[in-house]
């Protein structure tokens, strides 16, 4: 069974059971990360790893060499912007801004910057399904839009019942929205439908509290490769990337 299949059956597992499964993630690789990357948003676009990074006068969208760390291409978002999630939808690459309540379109190959438009809320996490975008503000919420930022529905987040508050950078995985919880080493995996968490993650062992200095931030960034479905996490300003598999706790 392929890694992809492996993880599709176990989700389908969680779906199908009606409780709320419980995963650890295990390392599979480890790769360098940019320790000033205060990692905001991650994700793979026809096999190229973009990476928007926070801090105001240090917010930046990137294209990184994931072997190596090196950052092959970045753009400086300005010395007021505080960059947040970041995603390709419609031709159009997206970059959110947290308190600025503005969001930046990108060409996504050239990265040159088309425009910006007005943005309703803070912007924390975005995601796509390919047919709308899904986007987190630091509550409870997840908020649907379509292709012109228009909103289409708002879900509330719940797990056995109570709303997971901090949803932070988000992902898309197989008809599934991973999303870490800010400030903690779960990321919570959402039902797109009703905003059921159907599965938790825990990463506290990808990364040893021991080991990190103090300089490190919190877990925040999930990456799938479509091309081979591996996953990735990392952390904000953390000096690795980490390629995960889940096991069931």
């Amino acid at each position: 069974m392929t890694f992809i299949a492996g993880l599709l059956a176990l989700t389908l597992a969680s779906c199908g059971s009606g409780k709320v499964r419980q995963y650890k993630a295990e390392v599979v690789a480890e790769y360098p990360h940019d320790t000033l990357a205060y990692t905001q948003g991650l994700f793979f676009d026809n096999g190229r790893l973009i990476e928007t990074t926070g801090q105001f006068e240090m917010s930046s969208l990137r294209e990184v060499d994931l072997v190596t760390g090196e950052v092959k291409k970045d753009v400086y978002l300005g010395d007021e912007i505080f960059g947040e999630g970041s995603v390709i939808f419609d031709g159009k690459l997206y970059v959110l801004s947290w308190l600025n309540k503005i969001i930046f379109e990108f060409d996504p190959v050239t990265f040159e910057r088309l425009e910006h438009r007005d943005y309703p809320r803070q912007g924390w996490g975005i995601t796509t399904d390919g047919k709308r975008l899904y986007a987190s503000d630091g509550s409870s919420h997840i908020y649907l839009m379509d292709k012109n930022l228009h909103l289409e529905k708002k879900l509330t987040v719940r797990l056995d019942g109570k709303p997971v508050r901090w949803l932070n950078e988000l992902e898309w995985i197989d008809g599934k929205i991973w999303a870490n919880v800010y400030t903690t080493d779960t990321i919570v995996i959402i039902d797109p439908k009703d905003g059921k968490v159907t599965g938790t993650i825990d990463c506290s062992g990808i990364y040893p509290k021991k080991l990190r200095r103090p300089d490190d931030d919190v877990l925040n960034g999930i990456a799938i490769n479509p091309a081979d479905g591996k996953i990735y996490l990392t952390g904000k300003n953390w000096p690795r990337m980490y390629e995960v598999r889940l096991s069931r706790k």
